[in-house]
């Protein structure tokens, strides 16, 4: 109740008729405005509209759009609001944290061939970062989100929206919403919170 996400469909076009209008699902916390742009399940977030004369096929598409944005925002409700009634202990956070953040497993475990000392260091200030930001930010203060795997998952988004350095507001976009390294971080981040929230662990 305290942690309220709002519905949004994202639109992006050429303007010049050369390339296609995209059309993703993004709900919004908020408090924050931490886009949580998700594949959930064997639903896609995203959507691609040819350029068309065609009123009615237009329509369609537009229904089909709304269509996926309310099963999604449904499923999402559902899900987020177990998660906050999932408790979670300091030792899983960090754990949750350094599984979503590797690229790999081999890099989690050092086991890696290329691994250097640079790439460890460097992902795990990255880590690091990301727990800062999951016990300071007053966003993670909620009730919802305070000590949950909800908390636990906003705060690895959270990161990538609203901390995180970006060239530029198109390389920021790219890799939240083109499935770039926020994009993808932030889907391995969902579905380790949803084997922690159903199973207790992520072993």
């Amino acid at each position: 109740r305290d942690d309220l996400v709002e519905k949004y469909l994202f639109l992006t076009t050429s303007h010049d008729g050369t390339g296609a209008i995209t059309a993703a699902f993004t709900p919004v916390r908020i408090v924050c405005n931490n886009t949580l742009n998700m594949a959930l399940r064997d639903c896609t977030a995203r959507i691609t509209i040819r350029h068309t004369r065609d009123a009615r096929v237009r329509l369609e598409t537009a229904h089909q759009v709304m269509g996926i944005a309310n099963k999604l925002s449904h499923q999402l409700e559902e899900i987020f609001n177990q998660w906050s009634k999932v408790r979670i202990e300091d030792a899983q956070v960090r754990n949750l944290i350094r599984m979503a953040i590797a690229p790999s497993k081999e890099t989690l475990t050092g086991q890696h061939p290329d691994t250097a000392q640079e790439l460890s260091t460097y992902l795990q200030r990255i880590c690091d970062t990301v727990y800062e930001y999951a016990e300071s930010s007053p966003t993670q203060h909620t009730r919802a989100a305070k000590g949950t795997v909800f908390g636990a998952y906003n705060a690895i988004t959270g990161y990538f929206q609203n901390v995180r350095n970006y060239r530029n507001p198109e390389d920021k976009m790219n890799s939240i919403f083109y499935g770039g390294l926020a994009e993808q971080r932030s889907k391995e981040a969902f579905k380790l919170c949803g084997q922690l929230a159903l199973r207790g662990s992520l072993s």
